[in-house]
């Protein structure tokens, strides 16, 4: 019987207070999901709560080679560009994905990657506080719309 691998993607303000509260938290969340069958890892890698995650779940995978879990780096492209930021090398990524929605100009192109990633995802794992002007809150409310299954680790 072959198993089905669920998905999480994480997202959280550009900025955030990494405090040793936040990591218990944030791991205790990744190893919840991972025993509910998560095993593929979205990330967009543009804030400090996504290096967080990714650096609990790449140390989960590290601690567990078995679980096969599989980190994956999700681009938006700029319609002119039409290729990965040069930036992304800086980790290991088990896969490239470009999640695409349209959009009609480049600041756009990032919330609606993020909103391909939430429409794929069985779980997300947010740290977002009610700001209206935050991408990361945009992004929390349309999960919220599409009655997805979330955890928020601000509040």
């Amino acid at each position: 019987m072959e198993t089905i691998e669920k998905t999480c993607s994480c997202f959280g303000h550009s900025y955030v207070e990494i405090t040793p509260e936040l990591i218990a938290r944030t791991r205790k969340e990744i190893e919840k999901a991972i025993e509910d069958g998560v095993r593929i890892f979205l990330f967009g890698g543009r804030s400090d709560f996504d290096d967080l995650c990714y650096d609990l779940v790449t140390e989960k995978k590290n601690a567990e080679p078995r679980l096969n879990i599989k980190r994956v780096f999700c681009f938006a492209l700029d319609k002119q560009l039409r290729k990965p930021p040069a930036w992304y090398i800086r980790k290991e990524y088990e896969a490239l994905e470009c999640p695409v929605k349209e959009f009609d100009y480049w600041y756009t192109a990032i919330y609606y990657r993020n909103l391909a990633m939430i429409d794929q995802s069985d779980l997300i794992l947010f740290y977002v506080e009610p700001r209206e002007n935050s991408g990361a809150y945009k992004t929390y409310r349309y999960a919220v719309m599409k009655h997805k299954r979330f955890v928020n680790l601000f509040s």
